[in-house]
Parts: C-alpha cells; sequence; structure tokens
C-alpha cells in the first residue's frame, strides 16, 4: 500500500525519505494545481491580484477553516507559522516585570522571537523545564504550572515539539492556564494534519499552523487562528493598504491580513486541493490519514527501540506521526553546529541513502533520531534505518 501510495509524491525514489516533519512534501497533483494558478495570474496579474484574490482567498480560508473546525472570520493566511508567532509577539505590548513563559522544548526560531520582543519590552522570559524522559502528559502540565505568576503574561508551546516529537497536552494546558489568565499562543508547526485538531474547541488565544508540513500544501501555506476577543490590534508584519481601508464590509482583522503587498497567493490557495488529494488517498479519509501515520510512527519507534536496546522516551499516548529513538553512547561522531548538520544525519544520507534528522537533545553529546511516518513510507525503510544505526555503531 505504501509503496503504490509514493507514486502521488515526487520524491527520489534512490533516497529514503523519513523526514517529512522537516518541510513536508507536496503531491505532484498539488504542485500542478499551483502551476496552473501561476499561469492564470501570469496571464492577467492586475485581473487576478487586484479583483479575482479576494474571492479565491475567501474560498481556500473557508476549506481550511472547516477541516480546523473553526470560525472562517478568525483565520488568515500568513507564509510559515514561524511568522504567526512572530506576528503575535510583534503585536502585543508587554511591560517591565511582565514575564512570558515557554517550555526548555519550544522551537529555537519561536524562542528569539520570543526573546526579541522580550529584550524590547523589559520581560522577562521564563522556561519550564520538562522532565525528560516523560512519564505522562500530567508531569507536563504540573510542571508548567508551577512557573505561572501573577506576572504571567503568555505561554508560547509546540503543539508538537520539534526536538522531541511530544504531542504536548494541550487543551488541558490551554485549559489551565487560561484559568488563570493567561493566555496561550501556540506554535502549531506539526500540528494540523499530524493530530486530530479544533480550535474552536481548544479556545486558545492564538494558534499559527503550517500547511506545508502534514497538509501537504506547497511551501509558504500556513494560518494564523486568533480568537475573536483578541484581534484588535493586531497587526501583520507587513502593514499595507488595509490600515486606513475605508471598508465596512470586511473586518480590521480580515483587511489587514489579507493583503500584505504583493506576492504569490498560489500556496494558499492550493491547501484546498492539498487536503482533498491527501485525504482522499485512504477510504477513511484525514482521519485514517493520521491514524495510519501514527500507527507507523509508533511500530517504527519500537522497532528501533529493539534494535538500538534503548527505551522509549514518551508514552505513547504523547505521540503523533513523528517519534524520537533515543541513541545510545558509542557513535564516534559529535554533534557540530548548526544543530540540523550533525555528522551522523550526513553519514546516514551521504552513505546510505536516508533523509533522517539526528537531534542534539537536550544537549551534545545526547542525541536523538526522529522518525516522521507518512503514507509514502514503508516499513523496510525503518528496517534499513536501524541496519544503518547498527553497522555505524559498531
Amino acid at each position: 500500500m505504501s509503496a503504490s501510495l509514493r507514486s502521488h509524491w515526487g520524491l527520489d525514489p534512490q533516497v529514503r525519505f523519513l523526514n517529512h516533519g522537516s518541510y513536508g512534501a507536496c503531491p505532484t497533483a498539488v504542485l500542478q494545481k499551483q502551476s496552473e494558478l501561476r499561469a492564470r495570474m501570469e496571464a492577467e496579474p492586475v485581473r487576478f491580484l487586484h479583483r479575482e484574490i479576494e474571492p479565491l482567498l475567501d474560498e481556500a480560508r473557508g476549506v481550511l477553516a472547516d477541516f480546523l473546525d473553526a470560525d472562517t472570520e478568525d483565520v488568515s493566511f500568513v507564509t510559515n507559522a514561524t511568522s504567526g508567532v512572530t506576528t503575535v509577539l510583534r503585536s502585543l505590548r508587554f511591560q517591565p516585570g511582565d514575564e512570558l513563559l515557554t517550555t526548555d522544548h519550544e522551537y529555537n526560531a519561536s524562542r528569539n522571537a520570543l526573546d526579541f520582543v522580550a529584550e524590547h519590552g523589559g520581560a522577562k522570559v521564563v522556561v519550564a523545564k520538562l522532565p525528560w524522559p516523560v512519564t505522562s502528559a500530567r508531569s507536563i502540565v504540573d510542571t508548567v504550572l508551577a512557573h505561572v505568576t501573577p506576572r504571567t503574561r503568555l505561554f508560547l508551546v509546540d503543539h508538537v515539539s520539534s526536538q522531541t516529537a511530544l504531542v504536548m497536552p494541550l487543551a488541558r494546558l490551554v485549559s489551565e492556564l487560561r484559568a488563570r489568565g493567561v493566555e496561550t499562543l501556540v506554535d502549531g508547526a506539526h500540528g494540523p494534519g499530524q493530530v486530530p485538531l479544533s480550535l474552536r474547541s481548544l479556545g486558545a488565544g492564538y494558534y499559527t499552523g503550517n500547511c506545508h508540513k502534514w497538509l501537504c500544501a506547497p511551501k509558504g501555506a500556513a494560518f494564523l487562528h486568533v480568537r475573536r476577543d483578541l484581534q484588535q490590534g493586531l497587526t501583520p508584519l507587513a502593514v499595507s493598504h488595509g490600515r486606513n481601508s475605508p471598508r465596512t464590509d470586511r473586518s480590521r482583522y480580515r483587511l489587514l491580513f489579507d493583503w500584505t503587498g504583493t506576492h504569490d497567493p498560489s500556496a494558499v490557495l492550493c491547501v484546498p486541493e492539498a487536503l482533498r488529494v491527501v485525504g482522499g488517498l485512504l477510504p477513511g479519509g484525514w482521519p485514517e490519514v493520521m491514524a495510519a501515520n501514527r500507527s507507523k510512527a509508533l511500530a517504527a519507534r519500537a522497532l528501533l527501540c529493539e534494535r538500538l536496546k534503548v527505551s522509549p522516551a514518551c508514552p505513547e499516548d504523547m505521540v503523533g506521526s513523528m517519534a524520537v529513538v533515543t541513541l545510545p553512547p558509542g557513535y564516534p561522531l559529535e554533534p557540530e553546529a548548526p544543530l540540523y548538520l550533525d555528522p551522523l544525519h550526513l553519514r546516514l544520507f551521504d552513505e546510505h541513502r536516508i533523509e533522517v534528522p539526528i537531534v542534539a537533545w537536550p544537549r551534545p553529546p545526547e542525541r536523538h533520531v526522529r522518525l516522521s511516518a507518512q503514507l509514502y513510507n514503508t516499513p523496510d525503510e525503518y528496517a534499513a534505518l536501524a541496519d544503518a544505526l547498527e553497522a555505524l555503531l559498531r
């Protein structure tokens, strides 16, 4: 089944691609749709970008909002989750003494944005060091809540952590923090399409997610969801014509975010096609896609843990379509900066044609291999990874 599904992607057949989580991979049918949209735009750019773009964006946003179980008016398109995080942080105003809470599993780019706004506003970044390995979701919640004080203004958290592939107990975190008067900004770069998601029931103040990863849309497609009561005062990174628009037929949030200057909107306009194509690859649609990928990730994790004689780093209920496996000591390679240029990563590719990230976590020499599971992956690919790791360890 997986081998036949691979035909829907244009991946290099000589490479075992076990790293869907980093940048995703777009099906060829979706890329064809993007080419058609680009041709339509270039045939008459003024008509497309000036007269046709608004209803096209409305349609794409509506399809995405339905998938996310969100109100269309609360969703805007951005280029990536990092832009979404930075948009929110740059829009908020913090005072000296305010505390901005995050965890030590936060994605580096988002943490940099948090540090930046804290430095400029005189706020303090408070980092909750989560237990590792993780024994339960409850231990995550308890650790975060232990760092909340009357000065806590915002909590920044990954939905699924990049370094450790943990599916955070998001609903409990959002609920507990909101009860304490603290809003949550969710970096959902890996969330949509990897795990079930209802933004309506989640109730987070801010949620930004990528569409190019697990939804398999083209690169440059992402969204920002802002709860209605928090939209006033939120400004995109590029301020354009919406700021002084006299229109009253659309919300200020919509006017500000729908046009931020000339760019290629084809990626976000392809989101409905990506949802249709990938959701149509299995009879059960997206629920079956996510369940199948999760089952594959758990099986791959179990295989590598057995072969490398290590224990799982977290319970199964905190695993989505990615999983990390701790590497035992003994690899004669030391990680180099930046993080994703670990020599072991490069040797796996150069010598075994396996594309998979090696993560130095929580710090060198401790390292993990991060597995991704997408419909096109096969059990044989994970077995080949286990063989290669055993050979390199010897």
